[in-house]
């Protein structure tokens, strides 16, 4: 009976820290996705002007003339984008002349921090030719609003903070249509099939 009632008491205390991440805001760890509710071969997004790592003025028009691979993120993140962006070029590599075919896209979801230096520098450590895009706050805002991205700024210690985000990519065919999604915790056969029926059309 004892051990029964320590079992209790343990996952009524989980529950209730559970139950306080909600109420400040999610659970960062959860990476809380909204693309759930997309419809494949629905139009995603809207307009924009922002501009890419080398300062070009970009608009929603990077998402047309070829199918895209987007990872919504931030340069400061732990894990899920240096693993997505890492992904992205070990698929490159695999799929040879095919990854040509593709536009691979990262774009923050933090863009206070992720200047167009920021993001250049950052992106220049992976080898797929990956297109960084950021801008004035406001806009990527909307952007990502418009995108169904969840993201959310969560405080942590000495004042500082990280950013709860989608972590799946969105995948987009050349007219910009929503196609689905790559999941972080799907297998490298599984994604390259997604890349090669993406490049199919």
């Amino acid at each position: 009976m004892k051990n029964v009632r320590i079992a209790l008491w343990i996952a009524v205390a989980v529950a209730l820290f559970a139950l306080g991440a909600l109420a400040v805001g999610g659970l960062p760890f959860l990476h809380r996705d909204e693309t759930a509710s997309l419809t494949p071969g629905a139009p995603l997004g809207g307009s924009f002007k922002l501009i890419d790592d080398d300062g070009t003025p970009i608009t929603e028009a990077i998402f047309r003339g070829k199918p895209s691979v987007t990872l919504f993120g931030y340069t400061h993140c732990p894990d899920i984008c240096p693993t997505g962006l890492s992904d992205m070029s070990l698929w490159a590599d695999a799929l040879g002349s095919d990854a040509d075919k593709l536009r691979f896209v990262f774009v923050t979801v933090d863009p206070e921090r992720d200047t167009q230096a920021a993001m250049h520098d950052y992106l220049s450590a992976f080898t797929a030719p990956v297109v960084g895009v950021t801008g004035k706050p406001d806009a990527v805002h909307a952007m990502t609003k418009a995108y169904h991205i969840y993201s959310h700024k969560v405080p942590t210690d000495g004042g500082d903070y990280s950013m709860d985000h989608t972590a799946s990519m969105i995948l987009q065919d050349a007219s910009g249509n929503f196609v689905g999604t790559i999941a972080p915790n799907e297998t490298r056969d599984a994604a390259l099939a997604k890349l090669r029926r993406l490049v199919a059309g």
